[in-house]
């Protein structure tokens, strides 16, 4: 009998699109994507069988925001941090890349620049990836319709905070940091701009309108300064709870009050809320959703801050922007994740290796620098934590999968589904273990989630019918990866 499938998954419970709970069917596989779901497919009908062994199988997570290249050379995070990925069941990383200080450490055209992006990466990912964007200068807003023609790129980026704070604290010469030219200032201006710059894409490519957005890192400069400069000179917090203070939820409040009504002035439909920390800002997005009802917001927020406060992280390498919380906005956050008003959850991946992540002394909070990995967490933690907050399997793939995937234009990817990429998360469900940093396939040494308690473990992972992890152990090549355009078929 000829095979008429390249794989076959047997023995798993699958969380199918559109359904609350797992259900127990087959998963056959064909050219890279699902070709059936079915009970007791013939073994002979497949030239490999892989016996899930009863696991839970999710979508591959559409991991929406990571930064590959940010801290690191990006050919050597792309080789490295995809390992992270597949280990996680991540199988699509939308990366964030901007031109100035970090990632390449240039200035200048996207049209020279994104090509040097692409060719760094090409050949060294275990996972498929993506871009979005930040239009840093006046002539990247002008490149913008030609950047979503020329390079498959749907989605932009806004750093409100830039204008006038560093990535790690305060800064007085951003034109330096951004490289942008002396006579331009990137600053509310800047935003509405790029704002009816993303809105001049979308009119050239009327086809293409509804899958390309404009993403927003809302915090407010301004506030920001004030408020480090209290924290430093009253002298009275330390570590994480320091720099929460130092960053304010209202800081965050504003911010997002601010780009809402920029959207709404400019009349661009497409907006997404980042790494969303506290009450406050989801407070504050939720009322902006009220304010402007012809704007489609969507809201996001990181496993980090689903998983850590500013007491439990582990030490401040859990420094992040915007700041882990403390506990009564992390159950804030779960609970407007159980009311179904938060879009999607990330988890913000940025390996900073410790010799740069640390400062001198290397307890200040002040000098360390922002960020840490997690997509190796990001499903086991949301099945982990969002399980015992009543999440259906159903809900944490729309939310890690499905939701950023229909957004960012991922349209062959997010779903188990006949006719979509056959990518696959494997996960068991019912064994406990503790996180441990020097078991991440990621090169950062330390990780904030150090000694937490999940209850369940991606053990094996499929990019498109290819199996990149087995048995918790990855196995996949480098170049298993494809840079993908979006909006993908």
């Amino acid at each position: 009998m000829t095979s008429t499938l390249d794989l076959l998954i047997k023995n798993v419970s699958v969380v199918c699109d559109g359904q609350a709970d797992p259900v127990r069917v087959d998963i056959g596989i064909a050219d890279g994507r699902i070709a059936r779901l079915e009970a007791d497919i013939p073994a002979a009908e497949a030239a490999r069988v892989v016996d899930g062994r009863g696991r839970v199988a999710f979508p591959g997570v559409v991991d929406a925001h990571q930064h590959w290249g940010i801290y690191n050379p990006l050919e050597t995070d792309t080789a490295t941090e995809s390992r992270a990925c597949a280990q996680g069941g991540v199988t699509t990383a939308l990366n964030y890349m901007r031109t100035g200080q970090y990632y390449l450490n240039k200035g200048g055209p996207y049209a020279e620049f994104f090509p040097q992006v692409l060719a760094a990466a090409e050949g060294k990912s275990l996972v498929d990836y993506a871009f979005h964007l930040a239009p840093m200068s006046k002539e990247h807003i002008g490149e913008l319709p030609d950047i979503v023609s020329d390079f498959g790129v749907s989605s932009f980026k806004i750093f409100m905070f830039y204008g006038s704070h560093g990535l790690h604290g305060r800064s007085s010469n951003q034109s330096s940091f951004l490289m942008i030219p002396e006579d331009e200032r990137y600053d509310y201006a800047h935003f509405e701009f790029v704002m009816r710059g993303v809105q001049k894409a979308r009119e050239a490519h009327p086809e293409l309108a509804d899958q390309i957005s404009l993403s927003l890192h809302c915090e407010t400069a301004e506030i920001m300064s004030a408020y480090t400069k209290m924290v430093e000179e009253e002298g009275t917090l330390t570590g994480l709870e320091a720099y929460s203070a130092s960053r304010p939820p209202h800081s965050e409040g504003l911010a997002v009050t601010i780009a809402s009504y920029l959207a709404h002035e400019t009349g661009l439909p497409n907006i997404n809320l980042l790494h969303l920390t506290s009450a406050k800002a989801v407070e504050a997005a939720l009322l902006m959703a009220k304010t402007f009802p012809h704007i489609n917001f969507r809201r996001e927020v990181t496993v980090g801050h689903l998983l850590a406060d500013i007491h439990t992280a582990h030490g401040i390498g859990g420094k992040v922007n915007p700041p882990l919380r403390p506990r009564e906005d992390v159950e804030a956050l779960w609970q407007h994740v159980v009311d179904g008003e938060i879009d999607w959850v990330v988890s913000d991946h940025a390996c900073c290796r410790e010799e740069l992540k640390f400062g001198d002394p290397a307890d200040d909070v002040f000098l360390a620098k922002s960020g840490f990995g997690g997509a190796e967490y990001l499903l086991a933690g949301m099945v982990s934590e969002g399980r015992k907050r009543g999440l259906s399997f159903g809900r944490i793939a729309e939310l890690t999968a499905a939701n950023p995937a229909q957004r960012f234009g991922l349209n062959s990817k997010g779903a188990i589904k006949v006719g979509l990429d056959a990518d696959i998360a494997l996960v068991d469900t019912d064994q406990t273990w503790t996180v441990r940093a020097e078991d991440s396939e990621s090169t950062q040494e330390y990780t904030p989630f150090e000694g937490f308690e999940l209850t369940a473990k991606v053990t094996d992972t499929f990019l498109r019918g290819t199996q990149i992890l087995t048995d918790g152990k990855v196995t996949g090549t480098p170049g298993t990866g494809q840079y993908v355009r979006r909006p993908s078929a």
